[in-house]
């Protein structure tokens, strides 16, 4: 019993050693359990963080491959730009060795130019002392410029004294006598002359011929002075023989029907020169209706036919120009008027005519003339002075005769007067140039036919004007016959104020200018006889003596 109590007891303890082991066991078991926990949830937290870390490193994979990928462009791009810099680099050195080159030649040049300056520096020094030298014969020469210049001015007032001596050799009342050539308007229709249908002779020949039988016998013998004119006249006597009879007459120049107006203008250029140095100049022209007097005095469109008045302003403006570098300053104004029927009209004015009441008025101390209520322009320019001629012509008054298709029917007078000042020397002097072209010369049965005044108001008219110019003619050879008996006795009166012509003209005859007429003559058989009368006329006036004109100063 004891033995199974041992037993038992053994078996309890083995049990219970057992129990024990197998609670031990399950601790282990538990303990192995949590460890496997454990190590279960590290495996799990390694695994996550590996999978962590595999994620982070596979972005960094990508993000490598991308920088990979970045840098194989950049290498790509950095090779092509090494490529570039390569063959930059290869044509620098070619510069460079070009530039190397270049620096040699620039070197030996700079060494050739050194030189070259060393010569130059030279030559330099060499001017600065011919520079002084300049310098001291400069100041001698405006020294002499100056002598010159006031050697020049006294030059000056001897060349405008002896100028007026000179004009006043020539005479102060002087005559010239143009011819004018046949005109196609003068071949009268009844000659039958048709130039384009003219087989034989030639049609300029015809017209020659025609010429010549509507010429009178002209000729001009003064070959050489060109101072003659001739004209024979033929008449039938009592005893039915044909009488020829010879007048000669002689005045300063005689222009034949060739002359051109330049050549009838050289004659008169010295006058215009006369008015610039402060004198009173009058050219007037004077003739029978168709004599050319408007030709002369006021010419044609072109240069060639200029007439005497654009020529003559020409040559004022020209000279005034001249005597700028003499110091010589001149103002100039202008004024246009026509005496018609003893009425004075003002061509530059803007109102009608006759509006205005004209007065002439004479200064006895200046010897200057002057006209009332006239219209005064300054001038500037010769083309300002043709403009204005030509807008006065448009007014003049003009008419048809028997003589003449469009005749001057009143005396028209441009007056120019110059105002000269010359601050150097202090002198000043006031010129006048009156340039005149009179009404034709005319007889009323010559112009107009025997029946004259039976047509109407228009030929009364016509009757009227030329009685008007007639009697201002008439005065005008009063005034002249006056002159010459007053200068044999010296107590003549002299009759001015018989007209206005020869009011207005006063200071233009009186010897207080110097005065030129033009005589214009026609060709033609037909007006011989006034031809004649002309002439007859123009002796009167070359034969009369005048004083001494005198200069007007301010």
């Amino acid at each position: 019993m004891d033995e199974e109590r041992a037993k038992r007891i053994e078996l309890q303890e083995e049990q219970r050693a057992l129990s024990l082991q197998l609670v031990a066991s399950q601790q282990q078991e538990l303990n192995r359990r949590a460890e496997l926990n454990i190590i279960s949830d590290e495996l799990e937290n390694s695994r996550k963080k590996h999978a962590r870390e595999i994620a982070d490193l596979e972005f960094d994979l990508q993000k490598k491959d991308r920088l990979l990928r970045e840098a194989n462009e950049d290498l790509r791009a950095c090779r092509n730009d090494l490529e570039q810099e390569r063959e930059t680099v290869s044509s620098l050195k070619s510069a460079l060795n070009a530039q190397s080159n270049a620096h040699l030649t620039l070197t030996a040049e700079n060494r050739s130019f050194q030189t070259q300056f060393t010569a130059l520096q030279a030559q330099y020094d060499e001017l600065l002392r011919t520079n002084a030298n300049l310098i001291l014969d400069l100041e001698a020469e405006r020294q002499e410029k100056i002598e010159m210049r006031k050697e020049a001015t006294e030059n000056e007032a001897v060349r405008r004294k002896l100028h007026n001596m000179v004009q006043e050799l020539k005479g102060n009342i002087r005559v010239f006598c143009r011819v004018r050539p046949v005109l196609p308007s003068d071949i009268p229709p009844s000659s039958g002359y048709q130039p384009t249908n003219s087989p034989n002779p030639s049609p300029h020949e015809e017209l020659e011929l025609i010429r010549q039988e509507l010429k009178a016998d002209i000729s001009f013998p003064d070959r050489r002075d060109h101072r003659e004119i001739n004209i024979w006249s033929s008449s039938e006597s009592a005893t039915g023989q044909e009488r020829k009879e010879s007048y000669q007459f002689m005045f300063d120049k005689v222009f034949e029907p060739e002359c051109t107006q330049a050549e009838v203008f050289e004659e008169i250029s010295m006058l215009a020169q006369s008015c610039v140095d402060g004198y009173n100049v009058c050219i007037f022209a004077y003739g029978q209706t168709g004599s050319g007097k408007s030709f002369t005095m006021e010419g044609g469109a072109s240069n060639a036919t200029k007439g005497m008045i654009p020529r003559a302003v020409d040559q004022v403006f020209r000279v005034a120009e001249d005597l700028r570098s003499k110091g010589w300053e001149y103002q100039m104004e202008g004024q246009f008027l026509e005496i018609y029927n003893e009425a004075i009209n003002d061509l530059l004015g803007k109102h009608e005519f006759d509006k205005k009441k004209h007065e002439i008025k004479h200064d006895p101390k200046s010897g200057s003339t002057r006209v009332t209520d006239l219209t005064v322009i300054p001038l500037s320019s010769p083309t300002q002075v043709r403009a204005l001629l030509s807008s006065a012509q448009s007014r003049r008054s003009v008419a048809a005769t028997l003589m003449n298709e469009r005749s001057s029917r009143s005396h028209s007078v441009f007056t120019l007067r110059i105002t000269g000042t010359n601050a150097a020397t202090g002198e000043s002097c006031e010129g006048c140039l009156n340039l005149v072209d009179l009404a034709g010369s005319e007889r009323i049965n010559v112009s107009f036919g025997n029946g004259f005044g039976t047509a109407g108001s228009n030929d009364k008219e016509r009757l009227k004007e030329t009685q008007s110019i007639n009697r201002s003619l008439s005065a005008l050879g009063d005034v002249i016959a006056a002159l010459g008996e007053k200068s044999e006795r010296g107590d003549k009166h002299i009759p001015y104020r018989n007209s206005k012509l020869t009011y207005l003209l006063q200071n233009s005859l009186s010897g207080n200018s110097k005065t030129l007429m033009v005589l214009n003559l026609s060709p033609l058989a037909s007006h011989l006889n006034e031809s004649l009368t002309s002439l007859r006329f123009a002796t009167k006036v070359n034969n009369t003596t005048l004083g001494t004109a005198k200069k007007q100063s301010r």
